[in-house]
């Protein structure tokens, strides 16, 4: 017997969807690789400690894990790692182990390295043209580190030589169908490989290679092999990364020209946003803010959406025949690894993240646009407090935290979400912001941000935050901000330099800029030159933008989050910024988590972490109710 929703004040609402929902039940799962009737992927379980395995479904439909116990399969080349592993039919699968980084085989139920001790971290690994060598990406520590790309003998001879190392940055290793060539994609300190990199192309053998796409201004990306005088490639040169046929004497064709994004960002290495199918056309992602699964005629340039159950998928698929391997997303269902036979149309759901559960408590999620003060557009999915069984009081108005994705170069989507259902359905809405600077939207939009980061995010931030207000869904008084890594950086940023939000919650942001610029890692180590200044001629304006220093009897109570083991940012980023809380006796809330890298992966610390968020905004949302 249905009960009508029982009236209690937002924010306040009882909810079945626990911490431990969302820290246990979820499965995260990453780049599948498909060949003939088998797959893999990775995949973090929910009860192993965050640790990452390949899983292996076989020809008979078992799935099992591929890596016998003792090992995790995680790269760190860069630090943000990528694909960790590649499948060598008839031989075994190749991967890299965490702890030691060394790259290891698994085969006839041994575990053999492949690479000496110390030797390095290695990532983006591709067959060799004859089959026994791994191609990949080998990053040597230093100050800075040293990379190249290398062949990695299967035979248990830890052998490793060296093929080329143009370039302070290398991804995409490529032999050509022949075997006589190398491509790869390549960048330079401190260009950041959305900003500026190139494609290019050598003889094995021969000395020298030659420059076929790319350069100041133009990002490339994802080479693939079209015959052996051309390739095709991702470019942003018209604005928008398209795919491109890019002939090895100079001929370059924008084989798609949409207004719209064919692949993420380059951040971490291993994946491809598209692929071949034995009729020549072309598997693709493309789309505005979210990536669609499609079908390219690269002759016509006309695509044909594939329909799916998901609305928008992870950039990195694997095609073997007609059948496409990736990760689908939906507002509605849980990202799973899927394949879709291209023929028949068949969607086969391998491995979903989670069990759909608390599906009666799950928001709705709708695509919204604000305009900036500026005149320019901000984007965001909103998410309002939905629970069907209670109601928020007439004439009160729900509290509303903003999320700021990470990056800054990334973007979020409407993909299912059960973090978002902890606080939606306890009466607290959401909205994830695409603030100017974000991908998805085109390189004018991606480079709102350069010079600007910690103005035009946090610009963004404050508008929509007013426009949620303006338009009667928001509590003026009890409006929030969280977001992680350079996501905390605008939430501290915001929180003071501004007083419309009442409550702030950084997952280890950035709060010193010139702190960050000495102690960051190699890959984001020339970041900063294009999104503030380079040093040390900008210090000042460093200073002048960092929250540190900028701390005031205004700011907004303060939750900060921080792994004590975060190359990325430091945990002194979170130190330096209490002692100048505490001294303007500004509410703040530290806590650390031990074995915590950059991002969350222990679902204890997952669990405790959201936990401590409900309890901040409960206490200082309903202070400010008062």
């Amino acid at each position: 017997m249905q009960t009508d929703p029982v009236v209690a004040p937002y924010g306040e609402w009882d909810s079945p969807v626990t911490a431990a929902d969302v820290a246990g039940a979820r499965i995260r799962v990453a780049y599948p690789h498909i060949h003939g009737d088998e797959l893999w992927w990775q995949e973090i379980p929910p009860r192993n400690g965050g640790r990452t395995t390949v899983m292996h479904r076989a020809a008979d439909g078992t799935i099992t894990s591929a890596l016998p116990p003792g090992y995790e399969a995680r790269t760190r080349v860069q630090e943000y790692g990528g694909k960790s592993y590649l499948p060598v039919p008839g031989t075994g699968l190749v991967f890299a182990n965490f702890e030691d980084q060394r790259l290891y085989l698994v085969a006839d139920g041994g575990c053999v390295p492949l690479t000496p001790p110390d030797s390095g971290r290695y990532a983006d690994y591709v067959l060799s043209p004859d089959g026994t060598e791994v191609w990949c990406v080998r990053e040597m520590p230093g100050q800075p580190p040293v990379r190249a790309i290398v062949a990695v003998a299967l035979d248990g001879s830890e052998s490793v030589r060296e093929l080329v190392d143009t370039g302070d940055f290398l991804a995409h290793p490529t032999p050509s169908p022949d075997g006589t060539a190398l491509a790869w994609v390549s960048w330079n300190r401190p260009d950041m490989p959305w900003d500026s990199a190139q494609l290019r192309v050598a003889r094995l053998g021969e000395a020298g290679d030659k420059v076929v796409l790319g350069g100041p201004a133009e990002s490339v990306m994802a080479p693939l092999w079209r015959d052996d005088d051309s390739l095709y490639a991702i470019s942003d040169r018209s604005g928008w990364w398209n795919p491109h046929i890019v002939g090895l004497t100079g001929q370059v064709r924008d084989i798609c020209p949409r207004e719209e994004e064919f692949s993420d960002p380059l951040w971490r290495l291993g994946g491809r946003p598209f692929g071949e199918l034995p009729d020549g056309r072309l598997v693709v992602l493309h789309g505005l803010g979210e990536l669609r699964l499609g079908v390219l005629d690269p002759d016509s340039g006309k695509i044909t959406d594939v329909p799916t159950p998901y609305t928008s998928f992870a950039s990195a698929l694997t095609v073997d025949g007609h059948t496409v391997a990736c990760v689908g997303y939906s507002p509605d269902l849980p990202a799973a690894v899927i394949t879709v036979d291209l023929i028949n149309g068949h969607c086969d759901v391998v491995r979903p993240e989670e069990a759909l559960v608390h599906t009666r408590y799950l928001p709705s999620a709708k695509a919204v646009e604000f305009t900036g003060d500026d005149g320019k557009p901000v984007h965001g999915f909103l998410y309002p407090p939905s629970n069907p069984d209670f109601r928020g009081p007439d004439g009160e108005k729900p509290p509303y935290v903003l999320w700021v994705h990470g990056g800054p170069t990334g973007h979020s989507t409407s993909a299912f979400d059960i973090n978002k259902a902890y606080f939606t359905s306890r009466g607290i809405g959401v909205l994830d912001l695409n603030y100017g600077g974000s991908s998805g939207y085109g390189r004018a939009y991606r480079d709102r941000l350069l010079g600007k980061w910690g103005i035009v995010d946090v610009a963004d931030a404050v508008t929509a935050a007013r426009a949620l207000v303006a338009q009667g869904l928001a509590d003026e008084a009890r409006l929030g901000i969280r977001g992680g890594s350079a996501g905390g950086w605008t939430v501290l940023v915001a929180a003071t330099r501004s007083t419309v939000f009442a409550a702030g919650v950084s997952y280890y942001g950035v709060s010193d800029l010139k702190l960050f610029a000495e102690q960051t890692h190699d890959f984001e180590a020339g970041y900063l030159d294009f999104l503030v200044g380079p040093l040390p001629e900008s210090a000042e304006l460093y200073r002048e933008r960092s929250p540190l220093g900028h701390v005031s009897a205004q700011t907004c109570p303060l939750l900060l989050l921080q792994g004590l083991i975060d190359p990325v940012v430091p945990p002194s980023q979170a130190l330096v910024l209490i002692g100048e809380l505490a001294a303007h006796d500004v509410d703040h809330t530290y806590i650390a988590f031990a074995e915590e890298s950059h991002g969350f992966r222990k679902p204890v610390n997952v669990k405790a972490s959201l936990e401590a968020e409900l309890a901040f905004y409960g206490r200082v949302f309903g202070d400010a109710s008062r």
